[in-house]
């Protein structure tokens, strides 16, 4: 069954469920995402996800620099865990992995978007950055809405607006990259 908007199906979860993140190792089974939305547009690049003069930077200092360009204010609203909504064809550009890792030093703990570069997706997951394709999420989901991601089942929940939209399930050597933090932590193991 497809869930997508509350006048089609009025989601059944539990509020109470408070935000849990995996250990490193873990399977996914009980990964639970929850976080505050910032939401852009379509052709999104990674120029302006992390601009190139600021590459320079020690890595943690990323954050200072996300969006930077195209939100100013940005850095200074996002709280660790926050997750980001985009519409079409989020982080083409570079192929170079300083979006992905950009948004990790900035504390996002999830990208959804109606799609991705592939090379963006890529080295998202390799970094163990969560990106989630859902065209229902990217069109109904609003900057400021509260949603929660159950990653095991599939399932985006806008505790906003009552509402829940599905994305593709990781296959589960992807679910074990993500639980681990990566792949190199993955691969250490």
């Amino acid at each position: 069954m497809t869930i997508i908007r509350k006048d089609f199906v009025k989601p059944a979860f539990d509020r109470s469920v408070k935000e849990t993140l995996t250990k490193k190792g873990e399977n996914m089974s009980s990964m639970i995402l929850k976080g505050k939305i910032h939401k852009f547009g379509s052709n999104v690049n990674t120029d302006e996800i992390i601009p190139p003069r600021y590459l320079h930077s020690p890595n943690p200092e990323f954050a200072k620099y996300c969006f930077r360009d195209i939100d100013r204010d940005f850095a200074d609203r996002k709280q660790a865990g926050d997750i980001i909504v985009a519409q079409d064809n989020f982080g083409w550009g570079s192929s170079r992995e300083y979006a992905s890792m950009a948004l990790k030093a900035a504390g996002i703990s999830a990208v959804i978007a109606a799609s991705f570069s592939r090379l963006f997706f890529r080295n998202s997951i390799n970094l163990g950055l969560p990106v989630l394709e859902s065209q229902q999420a990217a069109e109904y989901i609003e900057s400021g809405d509260e949603v929660e991601i159950e990653l095991n089942n599939g399932i985006i929940r806008n505790i906003t607006k009552g509402e829940s939209y599905p994305f593709q399930k990781y296959p589960e050597f992807m679910q074990k990259i993500i639980a681990a933090g990566g792949l190199l932590n993955y691969i250490k193991k």
